[in-house]
């Protein structure tokens, strides 16, 4: 599931900096923070965490960071690690509730190739976040 040459990582959610959970501190270790960049998208709210889906139509754009491995020869294993908290790479009997792809992430009027979690369930009847911004709607909340 890695891709050579893309050494890039887009985070939307507890990933992010501004959530200081244990992951990030991983995160941290093996990715150097890029900025704030935004991918077209839409956020919702499934009351511990957000789902993060591509948008098909309209101007919707999911808020995070954009980070780059510190080391490319790491980053298999680093990336590999976040699908297990991910809920990516599941058993036989889990359901995958992420799945990770290639995505087009705006930084600085510039479009750069990078992977996402995005959400992999049902959406239906959870809020829409229309800022894209999770750490913005939950200070709001």
């Amino acid at each position: 599931m890695t891709n050579p040459g893309i050494y890039h990582l887009f985070v939307y959610g507890s990933l992010r900096s501004g959530f200081r959970s244990p992951v990030y501190e991983y995160i941290s270790r093996f990715f150097k923070f890029i900025g704030e960049a935004k991918v077209k998208g839409k956020l919702f709210d499934m009351g511990s965490y957000p789902a993060g889906v591509p948008a098909v139509e309209g101007e919707h754009y999911i808020v995070g960071e954009l980070y780059q491995a510190k080391n490319e020869h790491e980053f298999g294993w680093a990336i590999g690690q976040l699908d297990d908290y991910e809920g990516v790479a599941v058993e036989a009997d889990e359901i995958q509730l992420y799945r990770r792809e290639v995505t087009d992430v705006h930084i600085n009027g510039e479009t750069v190739k990078a992977w996402i979690y995005w959400y992999n369930g049902d959406i239906g009847g959870r809020p829409f976040i229309p800022s894209g911004d999770m750490m913005e709607y939950l200070h709001k909340k």
